[in-house]
């Protein structure tokens, strides 16, 4: 995803004079060094200072400038809390946060490079979208919209390296503010969101072989939220299987409990979400969702 996102804002950089990238301490590589060394008054590294670069990003926005803001997710958000909600989001100005690495992505860096609970945060203000795609093509997508269409401050949670594309002959095409499926199934249904929607095609092979076939789909914007989408997936499913890497307080396996009660969904939904607990080890990510429930062996159990 970090070359797709690198590649996608260079791509649109050479059509559109007033797309800007302000980063806080990360090295360019790939395209993004080539959108650098091409655009250099248009690349910013505003070094350690996330504060900085969000304002800057905001007088950028007033400009009539399109800025990308862009670094690890915890210091995207968390570091620069007061400045997002202020000088971007009360003002309603146009600017991207892209947050690398979201949910338990850098696992082996340990707390402080973890966003457990990035999602429930940005949702909670006012004017601020949210994107989560699960692959490099949705984040291509989201890239698109967020240059030509998008006039509020955004949230793009992404992750990091080696995410393969879940596109198939079936998948419906991307949509801003849409619920995406991605495979078409009976009875069940999986919604994500992220690159750990590879969990749900993992279970789903080991379903098929039961002659069980999994519905599988993309919740990719979190804010504002596909209640219409929702509802149809509740009238067309008996058990609902949420899978994230995000904190179950505030995330998507909330959202979608709360919708279940107001649509008065009667089928089962079993949700796999991150303990409300600190991550207090180092390990790579499998362990980490293990120790907080969210192994396939478990989910498939749960579901059988």
């Amino acid at each position: 995803m970090r070359n797709e996102l690198a590649k996608s804002l260079y791509q649109q950089a050479k059509k559109n004079k007033n797309i800007f990238v302000i980063v806080a301490d990360i090295s360019p590589s790939g395209k993004m060094q080539d959108f650098q060394k091409e655009f250099p008054n248009r690349f910013i590294n505003t070094g350690v200072a996330e504060q900085v670069m969000i304002g800057l990003s905001a007088g950028l926005a007033i400009k009539k400038k399109i800025p990308f803001v862009y670094t690890i997710a915890t210091f995207a958000l968390y570091r620069p809390f007061e400045m997002i909600r202020v000088d971007l989001c009360y003002q309603n100005l146009p600017v991207c946060i892209v947050g690398m690495g979201g949910g338990t992505i850098y696992s082996n860096l340990g707390p402080t490079h973890l966003t457990q609970e990035d999602i429930a945060i940005a949702r909670s203000i006012p004017n601020l979208q949210l994107l989560a795609p699960c692959d490099p093509y949705e984040l291509k997508n989201c890239i698109n919209y967020l240059v030509q269409k998008s006039k509020h401050p955004t949230y793009l949670r992404i992750g990091k390296t080696g995410e393969k594309n879940f596109l198939f002959n079936n998948s419906e095409r991307w949509c801003f503010g849409k619920i995406r499926k991605l495979v078409n199934g009976k009875k069940i249904c999986f919604i994500s969101f992220g690159p750990i929607i590879n969990k749900a095609f993992e279970i789903k092979e080991n379903l098929n072989k039961m002659k069980i076939f999994p519905s599988i789909y993309s919740c990719h914007t979190l804010k504002p939220f596909d209640k219409l989408g929702i509802k149809k997936i509740f009238e067309k499913y008996k058990k609902i299987v949420i899978i994230e890497d995000h904190s179950e307080i505030g995330g998507l396996a909330e959202i979608i409990k709360l919708l279940a009660l107001e649509n008065k969904y009667y089928g089962q939904i079993f949700s796999f979400s991150l303990k409300d607990e600190f991550i207090k080890c180092y390990s790579n990510q499998d362990d980490l969702l293990s120790l907080h429930g969210i192994n396939n062996k478990k989910i498939l159990k749960k579901i059988l």
